[in-house]
């Protein structure tokens, strides 16, 4: 990660950007297709494997509830840490008129995309989530990852019929996808050989593509009081491990650490899935019947990062356009943000079209909303990096508290990872 962002400063000063583009690029783009490829075939195998494991389907029904609940109050105090933080050190306030006008200029024409993308999604009814989560075609939706709450829908309704039926009618499709749940996690300890290699390029061609970086300065309060509130976040999971499961915080972090770095590297739940249920599992105890559902899940609705962050944009917009927020409106934003990191994608840049739905839902002007995203626009992709460690860790921890009021959280079971390359 260090060798990548120093060798894109590098290529920046000297001008290799296409260099970077062409040659470097591509294999940070290989690495994070192929954590793709194998999501939706994890959370199928795995997601079905544990419910069915479950042998009693009221098992499923009380951690269903833990799990919801604990993804419900941490967005809460995600989004409310956030809405402190931007009301305190009030970062709108720093912006100058002539920056405004300058990052208008600069990024309206990404930020009039992102409107009409929410637009879109706005007006299908505020039920239609609900209705986008049943497919209609199995395999129309595990052909498209943004699809990833219908597989999750299906790979339930699927365990749970296993579950009502007789042992011996459902043990060849369990285990069916007990072998093939075994054969995609060695596919991610192979794909994730390369990942030195691809970290450096995702960082490197990001860094590399930086265009200008005194936009960063002229947002660097707004920058800082989102790393801020993600800080905060990370010591609140910290806090719960500690309270919750009784573990120490540097096992916690030593274990999830390098789905963390993944996360920010990809910028990306849904990419990082995959290593995220492999550390939880292997590193931090958690059994495979609770990571299976709690995980896949998380990576879907539980967004704590973006919650956070839509919270201190959008107030941040508000305070910058002289848009003056009421009591009520920041219960609004609480509100509005916690729905909608329910529907938020798991991939890069979901989280900005949510973010039109919260300043909507406070009567910002229309013409001010492209305006609003075009301020946040120069500085969005680093923090989407922080924010995505954020829901990373949330998942995690949320992982580990319900397997532990379960009962299902033991002693991790490490693989020695020279055999693992020793076996390649």
């Amino acid at each position: 990660m260090i060798a990548g962002v120093l060798f894109g400063i590098l290529a920046s000063k000297l001008g290799w950007q296409t260099f970077v583009a062409d040659w470097i690029k591509p294999f940070g783009t290989i690495f994070i297709s192929l954590l793709k490829l194998i999501a939706i075939p994890l959370i199928l195998a795995s997601l079905i494997k544990g419910i069915s494991d479950l042998k009693d389907i009221s098992k499923f029904k009380d951690m269903g509830l833990r799990t919801i609940f604990m993804y419900i109050i941490t967005t809460i105090i995600a989004i409310t840490i956030g809405l402190t933080i931007v009301n305190v050190i009030q970062p709108g306030e720093y912006v100058s008129s002539e920056t405004v006008a300058e990052l208008t200029q600069s990024f309206k024409g990404d930020a009039e995309k992102k409107v009409m993308s929410a637009t879109n999604q706005k007006n299908k009814g505020p039920l239609q989530f609900v209705v986008d989560m049943v497919p209609q075609n199995i395999f129309g939706a595990a052909s498209d990852n943004g699809n990833m709450l219908q597989v999750i829908f299906f790979a339930i309704f699927l365990g749970i019929s296993m579950l009502l039926v007789k042992d011996e009618q459902s043990a060849p499709l369990k285990s069916f996808f007990d072998s093939l749940n075994d054969v995609i996690l060695k596919m991610v300890d192979l794909i994730m050989l390369i990942a030195p290699v691809a970290v450096f390029a995702l960082l490197a061609s990001l860094v590399a593509e930086t265009t200008n970086p005194d936009l960063f300065k002229a947002l660097g309060w707004y920058a800082f009081s989102v790393v801020l509130g993600l800080i905060i976040m990370i010591a609140v999971y910290i806090t719960a491990v500690v309270l919750f499961t009784g573990k120490r915080p540097g096992f916690f972090l030593k274990g999830i650490s390098p789905a963390q770095l993944l996360a920010f590297s990809t910028s990306s739940s849904a990419a990082t899935l995959p290593v995220t249920m492999e550390r939880v599992e292997e590193h931090l105890g958690v059994e495979k019947e609770v990571t299976s559902f709690v995980l896949p899940v998380g990576a879907t609705i539980n967004m704590d990062g973006t919650s956070l962050y839509q919270a201190v944009a959008a107030v941040f917009i508000c305070q910058a356009l002289d848009f003056d927020l009421t009591f009520s409106d920041q219960i609004t934003i609480v509100l509005t943000a916690l729905l909608a990191s329910i529907g938020s994608a798991a991939v890069p840049g979901a989280g900005m079209v949510m973010l039109v739905i919260v300043l909507e839902s406070l009567g910002l002007p229309a013409e001010s909303l492209a305006i609003g995203l075009a301020l946040i626009f120069a500085v969005d992709r680093p923090l989407d990096m922080c924010r995505t460690v954020v829901n990373v860790t949330g998942d995690a921890t949320v992982a580990m508290v319900v397997g532990n009021s379960l009962g299902r959280l033991g002693e991790p079971h490490v693989e020695n990872w020279d055999d693992v390359k020793e076996n390649f």
